[in-house]
């Protein structure tokens, strides 16, 4: 049973719900459902809905002149009552390369944990991860599942930059870094795939409820695929179901 969320106006253009649940994809499928529910039945202008976890952030782009009523109307909302629906999911095979060119923590992690790199590869590798959501950096996945032997807390001094595609572990999630940037995760791994394009329609090809299943390549094979990525000629294609 959901409760409740606490509901809030964060300034003047935008609504924000959150829940006190735990991660997991069965909270997962009401958070989306309640997202397309107040997409189809609350809202009456453009507003651009994003989920983390376990909120929601309803942010009026274009207008605030509704906002104020919606926020009224989802005050008294009985959420209970909104129908939770089976999460339109495709799995993506994504490759990675672990060499020690890109794996920056991987004999840290390895030691910490006890475990070859071998093994480190054979546990991020084997489960189908779930996205629960895209952020801080456009295009950045949040993928929940990972084999808590992998488990790592983030880095006490984040590193000021890691190159575009940087694999990383923080506590029990992994994600990706769609573009350089500064990187307080646990980087074992780069992934080839281009995350996040602003001239695409999606800029991002995955969607939170997707899952994910990495694969190992070597070096060779991730620079063939980053060169087709760039040429263009790279197709990402999913497993429906």
């Amino acid at each position: 049973m959901h409760v409740k969320p606490s509901i809030n106006r964060l300034g003047e253009q935008a609504i924000l719900l959150q829940w006190d649940f735990k991660i997991s994809p069965e909270n997962l499928k009401f958070l989306l459902s309640v997202k397309k529910y107040i997409a189809q039945n609350i809202v009456k202008q453009r507003v651009e809905i994003t989920n983390a976890y376990n909120s929601l952030l309803i942010n009026y782009i274009s207008s605030i002149e509704s906002v104020y009523s919606d926020f009224e109307r989802l005050k008294t909302l009985d959420f209970q009552s909104i129908p939770v629906e089976a999460v339109a999911s495709r799995l993506y095979h994504v490759p990675v390369c672990y060499d020690a060119e890109f794996g920056l923590d991987l004999k840290l992690l390895a030691k910490e944990k006890s475990l070859s790199i071998d093994e480190i590869i054979q546990l991020h590798t084997a489960p189908q991860y779930t996205l629960y959501f895209i952020g801080f950096l456009p295009g950045f996945l949040y993928l929940g599942g990972m084999d808590e032997r992998l488990k790592m807390p983030r880095k006490s001094e984040p590193r000021a930059s890691v190159l575009k595609g940087a694999v990383g572990i923080a506590e029990d999630q992994t994600g990706i870094y769609p573009n350089s940037s500064p990187a307080g995760w646990q980087i074992i791994g780069n992934c080839p795939l281009a995350l996040f394009d602003p001239k695409s329609d999606p800029p991002c090809p995955f969607a939170p409820g997707d899952r994910i299943q990495f694969y190992s390549v070597s070096k060779a094979k991730y620079d063939e695929i980053q060169q087709k990525v760039q040429a263009g000629t790279y197709q990402l294609t999913p497993t429906h179901g």
